[in-house]
């Protein structure tokens, strides 16, 4: 749950938020969950609030913006050849058909 003064990050860390808070409930996350997961991504991402203004703050890393699509890569070699091997036979088994 989000706590505390906002007023130290920027427009931009705020419009992100109420993004990632939007999708959050699209998914059915209850508002109050989805605000405090949401800034908790931002801060995540940059650091957490950056006063505006020229050569203040820090950049942001999108650390949390980049985890997504790697599904494959936590698997064995053995374990990606079977997945294939599976979906080869499968789509010759159906083509057969």
């Amino acid at each position: 749950m989000p706590q505390g003064d906002k007023s130290a990050y920027t427009d931009k860390q705020k419009r992100k938020a109420e993004h990632i808070a939007e999708g959050y409930e699209d998914r059915g996350v209850p508002e109050k969950e989805a605000e405090g997961r949401a800034w908790a991504t931002v801060n995540k991402d940059s650091g957490g609030g950056n006063k505006s203004g020229s050569g203040r703050g820090k950049p942001d890393t999108h650390v949390s913006s980049h985890s997504g699509g790697k599904q494959a890569a936590g698997r064995s070699d053995a374990a990606k050849s079977a997945a294939a091997k599976k979906g080869w036979e499968t789509r010759r088994k159906n083509a057969s058909s």
